[in-house]
């Protein structure tokens, strides 16, 4: 492995990322996965590495699951029981205790590909589960396994597609964005990127958003599906936002929040 490791990091120009896979907790002892940490640090210093060779990376991998809560450093998310990760208290870290991380998950029930494999998750699950993940400051590593033949099934091609238009419609919203300043809340979800904090309406029968405790003043409110602006009310820190029928046309409605 080691040489491995060494040719993948010598011959191919920068590495952006090295995503290791032993998920046991005795990766440590087993592999000595420090020295491996240590030789992708020396020759290519630039590229981050996971957490799955029994010591701390610079990211976290939750596995099949998304954390209750914004993840914190110290809090290990890539168990099979990820009670503890369950019970961290709902709330927004400081800055410098925020854990980034990267949740991996299939499609269906099954890495790469097997034909058996019926159980496929919808397009609307696999949307909800990137709002959930990027509104706690994570990443969506989705996977896709080729058939033996190197097509990719059109099950899998379906729902990427689905969730790339998706994506392509709300992109202000996700990327270079961060976890929202309010958490918790069975409505919706907030992600935040520079002047902007974006709220995506989870709740389907919602008339409208009853936005708490902002500490920034909101001048000017629009659905990202049109960017036309929306009436809104805001006393005492609170934030009231209608939704009308045509926010939903494309799913998810989307808004962004300005000062």
């Amino acid at each position: 492995m080691g040489l491995q490791l060494h040719e993948l990091l010598t011959k191919y120009g920068p590495v952006a990322e090295v995503w290791f896979d032993a998920v046991d907790s005795d990766a440590q002892a087993r592999y000595d996965g420090q020295r491996f940490v240590d030789e992708v640090r020396r020759l290519q210093p630039a590229a981050l590495v996971n957490n799955r060779m029994g010591v701390p990376g610079d990211f976290t991998t939750p596995e099949q699951f998304i954390p209750k809560a914004i993840p914190v450093k110290g809090i290990r998310m890539d168990r099979p029981d990820h009670s503890t990760a369950d019970n961290q208290p709902i709330r927004v870290p400081r800055p410098d205790e925020f854990q980034p991380w990267e949740a991996c998950m299939t499609i269906n029930d099954t890495w790469a590909y097997r034909d058996k494999d019926r159980n496929f998750k919808s397009e609307e699950m696999l949307i909800r589960s990137m709002v959930e993940i990027i509104g706690r400051g994570g990443n969506f590593l989705l996977d896709v396994g080729p058939q033996p033949d190197g097509q990719i099934q059109p099950e899998f091609v379906e729902r990427m597609e689905a969730l790339g238009r998706w994506v392509k419609k709300n992109a202000a919203a996700i990327y270079g964005s961060t976890y929202g300043p309010t958490q918790g809340e069975p409505q919706y979800r907030t992600t935040e990127r520079g002047a902007s904090i974006y709220v995506f309406v989870m709740d389907g029968s919602s008339k409208e958003v009853h936005l708490k405790g902002l500490r920034r003043r909101i001048a000017n409110v629009r659905p990202l599906s049109n960017g036309r602006a929306v009436a809104f009310t805001a006393i005492h820190g609170e934030i009231r936002i209608p939704i009308e029928k045509g926010f939903r046309a494309d799913g998810i409605p989307v808004l962004e929040l300005r000062g």
